[in-house]
């Protein structure tokens, strides 16, 4: 008997670029972080924390590519970040933006990438119901680095009014549109069966 999470199933990457090798494995891993670096340009100015498509970003390429690749793309994007790129948030970049409030929540993105991927690899992608939960596990991950390390500018008592609350309708959009392309981009794929 199978069970539905012991068997890993191709995340929509490998089902649209088949061939493996070297130079596949580095090409989505580029693509995976410009499609962050992209999506951190749609931005609304809040603080301390904007509403960026960073998110959506983030979700949908760990679980295009799956665990390991989406994590590693977050990974370099990070990097690419870190390094004084202007891919972060707010066309920005350096190690400052990385150690202020926001932090924690840049930090999550690879743990949320690689979730939300390791769910996609075991078919998590394929339907509506499980594509949303897929991208809410991966958003909860975010959360989970992203307040406690928010607390040290704006303390317990202010983080979920600050951190949380004012999101939580653009994340539920921007879950809704990941997990919405999931299904749709499998059925692209798949030769209609009649």
């Amino acid at each position: 008997m199978q069970r539905g999470l012991t068997v890993r199933s191709q995340v929509i990457a490998e089902a649209a670029w088949p061939v493996t090798g070297v130079y596949r494995e580095v090409a989505l891993i580029l693509l995976g972080s410009g499609l962050v670096a992209l999506t951190a340009r749609i931005q609304i100015h809040l603080w301390p924390v904007p509403v960026t498509g960073q998110t959506f970003g983030v979700l949908l390429v760990g679980a295009l590519l799956g665990s390991r690749r989406g994590a590693l793309a977050v990974l370099c994007y990070l990097a690419q970040g870190a390094v004084g790129l202007p891919f972060l948030a707010g066309s920005v970049g350096g190690i400052g933006r990385m150690l202020g409030p926001t932090g924690g929540y840049l930090l999550g993105f690879v743990p949320a990438a690689f979730m939300t991927g390791w769910l996609c690899e075991h078919g998590w992608d394929r339907r509506l119901p499980t594509a949303l939960l897929s991208m809410l596990i991966g958003n909860a991950c975010i959360y989970l680095m992203g307040l406690p390390w928010l607390a040290n500018f704006v303390g317990w008592d202010r983080v979920l009014r600050v951190g949380v609350l004012p999101f939580i309708p653009g994340d539920l959009l921007k879950i809704a549109l990941a997990a919405n392309a999931l299904p749709c981009g499998w059925a692209l794929l798949q030769p209609s069966r009649r």
